[in-house]
């Protein structure tokens, strides 16, 4: 499968940039995994804790976020009478805010991975995002990430939007040059990614 998309990709690329189709072949191709193995309120709770943080500070702190959780559910956890010891975590007050609404998201039963598996990718992302705290760059990577979505752009990811305006065009805009990888834009998003971590040369 990725070496087909690489290789539409590389097609496709040529009508935009040459610069781009340099990029894409050197880093591709790419594979799409999903990390749906935990259920989902958790994956969403601790993609919220390690937001802008880095991956040693994310872990670090997550760590201590599940010991100090000890025997308790999930939906136990993640509650407002326990948001003093999560800030104690490292977490700042609007993770513990939002943490919190995923909590009692769960315990109400609206943050079922399967029941939201049947919804498409953008009814999806609207429900997550009517979540205190979760914006819809959360809601993107959720999707891709645990859904499987392989059509998404996330546009709100600052290094996937600049890293395709480096090469492509600044003055066109991201979601209409990703229009043209669809229905892989997921994967245009793991080029990117791929580019800005890659050593110079």
């Amino acid at each position: 499968m990725s070496a087909t998309v690489h290789a539409r990709f590389l097609e496709t690329a040529k009508d935009l940039s040459p610069v781009l189709v340099e990029a894409l072949t050197a880093r591709g191709p790419v594979e799409f995994s999903v990390r749906n193995t935990t259920p989902f309120p958790l994956y969403l709770a601790r993609a919220v804790a390690g937001q802008q943080l880095s991956v040693k500070a994310a872990k670090s702190i997550w760590g201590r976020v599940e010991a100090s959780n000890g025997d308790r559910s999930f939906c136990e956890a993640f509650t407002a009478s326990r948001g003093e010891t999560l800030r104690a975590c490292g977490l700042s007050n609007a993770k513990v805010k939002t943490l919190i609404a995923i909590g009692e998201a769960t315990q109400a039963g609206w943050l079922d991975g399967e029941a939201l598996r049947q919804l498409d990718a953008e009814g999806r992302a609207q429900d997550l995002t009517k979540l205190w705290g979760v914006g819809r760059w959360t809601a993107d990577m959720a999707n891709m990430f645990w859904f499987g979505e392989e059509d998404i752009w996330p546009d709100g990811d600052v290094a996937a939007r600049k890293t395709l305006e480096r090469l492509t065009s600044p003055r066109r805009k991201t979601v209409r040059t990703a229009e043209r990888f669809a229905p892989h834009r997921s994967y245009l998003a793991l080029y990117m990614w791929r580019h800005v971590d890659a050593p110079p040369t």
